[in-house]
């Protein structure tokens, strides 16, 4: 018996699985989509002020993007994010504009506003059983509502320098010539960390009798990431070197990773979106569950509200309008499913930076605003219908 099962596990050890076309397609499509604008704006969106533009300009769309992502893995979406940043950004600007408060002050304010919205929109779901797409649709009318009566339907503004830092201010720099050695420095360690990581990964699934990615793969996989890695930071080391906001971004996208990937609550969440009534009979306590996920999404939107009211450089009335179009639309074009239980927190991202980079890039080449809607709703769809159809073929 025991030798069957070594025999059994140093067969599984040798399976090779194919990379994900899914999973990377999207990241090829990033690249593709960059550099096709790269030839419509005759290399200006090639510029180290555009990709540092690039970064200031979607830092709330990746923030709403990852809490997003939550919801769509239980199935469903969150409508009303556009106004709760709008309602915790006109807080902020008004603590501090009308009442002088200080910027920790405000930006607690922010946050607390931003999570009292979603244990509201929680409260809801889980313990009414109310849909959430009912009850965002009412937290969208009302917080648009509430951002109007807090600002008078006036700008609050201008905001101080401690707060703008937050969404305008760069680490400190050492520049050798005209390339700042401390944003190449943390390119090259990011580098190193993406290829250590994948080997370890490798090696672990060895250890324990899982198929394998081929060594070929893995090393293209990560050459292609490093090149996009190595390319954007060099950038920004000819510019004004790390944004103060892309480490936020950063700190976000990491441990949402890790809460997605390695813990308790992430493989709920997927459980959920796989089949709800097979994750309530196997123990998971589904509403907890639907309140935890809301409630992080309205955290994320007091985040976000201070991203945005600080890039500003005010708080007003019509901000986070159609935010939540972008947020929905970097989830499903970073590889979510529509029916839930598919999609990553990598995926929102290279989602949120499709978005951006075709927003940016229609701008320069001097697309009409309505034009630019029009191409991202072909794009939006375009995904969705490919996740759709390639389900059918499946089944």
């Amino acid at each position: 018996m025991g030798t069957k099962m070594m025999e059994k596990t140093a067969a599984s050890a040798g399976k090779k699985a194919n990379l994900s076309m899914k999973q990377y397609g999207m990241m090829l499509a990033l690249i593709a989509v960059y550099v096709i604008f790269a030839f419509i704006t005759e290399g200006k969106n090639l510029s180290a002020m555009n990709v540092n533009s690039l970064i200031m300009q979607n830092g709330y769309v990746v923030i709403l993007a990852v809490g997003m992502l939550l919801c769509v893995l239980t199935g469903n979406v969150d409508l009303g994010v556009g106004s709760v940043v709008a309602s915790c950004g006109a807080v902020a600007g008004t603590l501090i504009v009308d009442f002088g408060v200080n910027t920790p002050l405000a930006m607690l304010a922010s946050l607390v506003v931003g999570a009292l919205f979603g244990v509201f929109v929680g409260f809801f779901v889980s313990k009414l059983d109310i849909p959430p797409f009912i009850v965002t649709l009412a937290t969208m009318l009302m917080g648009r509502g509430i951002c109007y009566v807090i600002l008078q339907s006036q700008t609050k503004g201008p905001l101080p320098a401690s707060y703008t830092w937050i969404s305008t201010g760069f680490l400190p720099t050492w520049k050798v010539g005209n390339v700042d050695m401390i944003t190449m420095i943390v390119a090259i360690v990011c580098v190193v960390l993406v290829f250590a990581m994948d080997f370890k990964s490798i090696a672990t699934n060895k250890k324990h009798g899982l198929p394998t990615i081929p060594l070929w793969q893995s090393v293209a996989k990560d050459a292609v990431i490093s090149a996009i890695i190595l390319f954007f930071f060099f950038k920004l080391a000819c510019y004004n070197g790390i944004p103060v906001l892309l480490l936020l971004m950063l700190a976000v996208v990491c441990v949402y990773h890790f809460i997605t990937t390695k813990t308790v609550a992430g493989r709920q969440i997927y459980a959920m979106g796989g089949n709800a009534k097979a994750a309530s009979l196997s123990g998971i306590n589904t509403k907890k569950v639907f309140f935890w996920v809301y409630a992080n999404m309205g955290l994320l939107c007091g985040l976000a509200g201070i991203v945005l009211s600080a890039r500003n450089a005010s708080a007003t009335p019509k901000a986070g309008d159609g935010f939540e179009m972008d947020a929905i639309a970097s989830c499903y074009i970073g590889g979510a499913a529509t029916s839930g239980g598919i999609g990553t927190v990598i995926g929102a991202v290279v989602g949120a930076f499709i978005m951006g980079i075709l927003n940016n890039g229609m701008s320069l080449a001097g697309f009409d605003t309505n034009v630019q809607k029009i191409v991202k709703g072909a794009v939006l769809l375009g995904a969705v219908t490919v996740d759709l159809v390639s389900k059918r073929k499946k089944g």
